[in-house]
């Protein structure tokens, strides 16, 4: 990690006054000055500025209101991501784990854990995700069965797991799968003759989407969720 990153997370400080701290001389290395803020800090380094010990928090787990029209990405040229909603120091420690369509809203994780992260995407978990699908049509019995039995999927041999449906008004629903596969609610709906207008992801195994955020916002996990995932590293 590069040393004005390694200040700015420790301290508090913003990018540029941590480099201005460096600079001037105040920040130290095993005892000695380093004033060049490219300088990468080794593994397990002491790191001081002034009289103060610098140490890197904790790992991060976030939980964001995703609103529409932001891609699920660290960083993209031409497109707002989830990712820039967050001030910049956070946004640099941070990925996403488990991606939101453009147009889908709801509940998106970011953590800097890539254990954790892999434990809530892996396949191998069965995490049941559940989203609040708003229709075109309304959903007919016969189709609400298809999709508790499990549906075949256009260009796919394998029918996805069974999923669970709940019927909230004529054209909205609350869908929950076990599965990430591309595009899948919106091609499951395709599958039964409906199409979706418009998703909204309310859960993640135990974490559900704190309805105070407002779209955009954010908060830090709390330890019950946290762990409801598996051991974080």
């Amino acid at each position: 990690m590069r040393l004005d990153q390694f200040v700015a997370t420790s301290s508090g400080l913003s990018r540029k006054e941590a480099k201005r701290a460096i600079s001037a001389g105040r920040v130290r290395v095993h005892g000695a000055v380093f004033k060049s803020a490219n300088s990468q800090v080794p593994e397990n380094a002491e790191v001081t500025m002034g009289d103060e010990a610098l140490t890197l928090p904790g790992s991060l787990y976030l939980m964001m209101n995703k609103p529409a029209g932001v891609i699920s990405a660290n960083n993209d040229s031409s497109q707002p991501t989830a990712v820039d909603l967050l001030p910049p120091e956070l946004a640099r420690q941070v990925h996403i784990a488990g991606r939101l369509d453009k147009d889908t809203t709801g509940l998106l994780l970011l953590t800097s854990d890539g254990q954790w992260s892999h434990q809530v995407t892996s396949p191998r978990r069965d995490c049941p995700k559940t989203y609040r699908v708003t229709l075109a049509e309304p959903l007919d019995e016969h189709a609400c069965q298809a999709l508790e039995q499990g549906v075949e999927l256009n260009g796919e041999e394998k029918p996805t797991l069974p999923a669970q449906v709940l019927l909230r008004s004529a054209t909205e629903i609350e869908l929950t799968i076990r599965e990430g596969r591309y595009h899948q609610v919106k091609r499951m709906l395709a599958a039964v003759g409906n199409h979706v207008m418009a998703l909204h992801r309310q859960s993640v195994g135990d974490i559900v989407l704190d309805q105070t955020l407002a779209p955009g916002q954010y908060r830090s996990l709390t330890a019950q969720e946290i762990e409801s995932v598996g051991e974080p590293g």
